[in-house]
């Protein structure tokens, strides 16, 4: 089995590569100084949305249809329904994210993530096209199955979107009480209409993963699926913080996102990179993140990290009984 072979390699790989440069290189200063330059900036981003469509529509996924049938449902009557007046955006969240100019604050970018997902991780694994997005879905699942020693009960999925890491949760855990958490009152807007769509009762929450105002000791799980690579550390160890604060005794705190060490991060070509950085305002700082002592030093015991893909890794760290 191919995630046999990439979980060995990559393991060997963290037990012997030293940190992250805790400073980027001079090529990410290089590309940060083109991309201050707002034409350049707005030139690729462009790049990299049209990308990013071709390719969904190259593998078989049809973006642009897809909005297009999504585009006729009433989603301001959603939005009523899972929108809190008063919430406070962090300023990091208030930025242009992903070749949106509002970032996540709008219906283009709610409407359009689900089909963005398969197109980004269509290139994973050589040939896995419309697969790569349910097979690094799957990986990180099979973690939680082997490390996990106890079922959840209730479990929160923090920076959940449009529920596409929300809703294989609950089906792994038909059982429990689950929660979807975010900052985008529209990203939860479709992910309401899609829980509703599958009939599940889940709770969405608009609201701060730093900041949630949900009750202390209340979780048994919390997941976070590809949200810490778009956070500036501050937040990161603020949300590592709170995800303490919310999990029970003997609770666990799960994540899975871009994996800094890995080798097709390091080979990666200058103009993809800067692609990348383009639409992703805190790579650096997520690649400069001291995961495991961040962890640590906010209440947890030491994670377990593990290589799910040839980009990406499990972390799983849990709270002392």
């Amino acid at each position: 089995m191919r995630l046999g072979y990439y979980h060995n390699r990559y393991l060997e790989n963290f037990m012997t590569a030293t940190p992250f440069p805790s400073k980027p290189s001079l090529a990410s200063r290089v590309i940060n100084g083109i991309l201050s330059v707002k034409p350049l900036a707005k030139l690729a981003k462009y790049q990299a949305r049209n990308m990013i469509i071709n390719r969904a529509e190259k593998i078989g996924v049809p973006w642009r249809d897809n909005v297009r049938q999504l585009s006729n449902h009433n989603w301001e009557e959603e939005l009523e329904k899972v929108q809190n007046p008063n919430l406070v955006y962090p300023d990091y969240y208030v930025c242009s994210f992903h070749g949106y100019e509002t970032g996540n604050l709008s219906w283009e970018s709610a409407l359009e993530v689900e089909s963005a997902a398969y197109a980004v991780h269509a290139s994973i694994w050589p040939g896995a096209g419309v697969n790569g997005d349910p097979r690094l879905r799957h990986n990180y699942h099979e973690i939680l199955k082997q490390q996990l020693s106890s079922t959840p009960q209730r479990i929160l999925d923090m920076g959940c979107s449009v529920g596409m890491s929300t809703f294989p949760l609950q089906a792994m855990y038909p059982d429990a009480k689950v929660t979807g958490l975010d900052l985008s009152a529209y990203h939860l807007a479709v992910a309401h209409y899609r829980s509703q769509e599958r009939n599940l009762a889940i709770d969405w929450v608009h609201g701060a993963a730093e900041a949630t105002n949900l009750p202390e000791t209340s979780f048994d799980l919390v997941s976070a699926f590809l949200l810490y690579h778009e956070l500036p550390q501050t937040a990161a160890i603020a949300i590592f913080k709170e995800a303490r604060r919310l999990l029970k005794p003997g609770g666990y705190f799960t994540m899975m996102d871009m994996n800094p060490r890995a080798e097709a991060y390091q080979k990666m070509p200058p103009y993809i990179l800067t692609l990348l950085k383009s639409t992703e305002p805190y790579l650096d700082q997520y690649f400069a993140l001291d995961i495991e002592t961040a962890l640590q030093e906010a209440g947890f015991n030491p994670p377990k990290i593990t290589p799910i893909s040839p980009r990406h890794r499990a972390i799983v760290a849990r709270v002392s009984q």
